[in-house]
């Protein structure tokens, strides 16, 4: 079963990427260069097609110059165990 698209991690990462990027005043191009990825592989982030790396979490957080943490802020608190 697949998740929904508005909770995949994948697409909660993807629009976070892109939120940051667009309000840097960033294209996808320019951002890739930055990190040394392809154009259609950050577009592939944003639109929540890519499973991504930790080093290249890491490679884009620098080149949008936030902490790698700043990229998981819209995924909220989890929930503990029992509750």
């Amino acid at each position: 079963m697949e998740t929904p698209p508005r909770r995949d991690p994948r697409h909660i990462f993807g629009n976070t990427v892109r939120d940051i990027r667009k309000r840097n005043g960033i294209s996808q191009e320019d951002l890739a260069d930055r990190c040394d990825l392809h154009r259609t592989y950050i577009g592939g982030i944003e639109r929540g097609e890519r499973n991504v790396s930790l080093i290249n979490i890491v490679r884009i957080a620098a080149a949008l110059e936030v902490h790698p943490a700043d990229l998981f802020a819209d995924f909220g608190q989890k929930p503990r165990r029992g509750e």
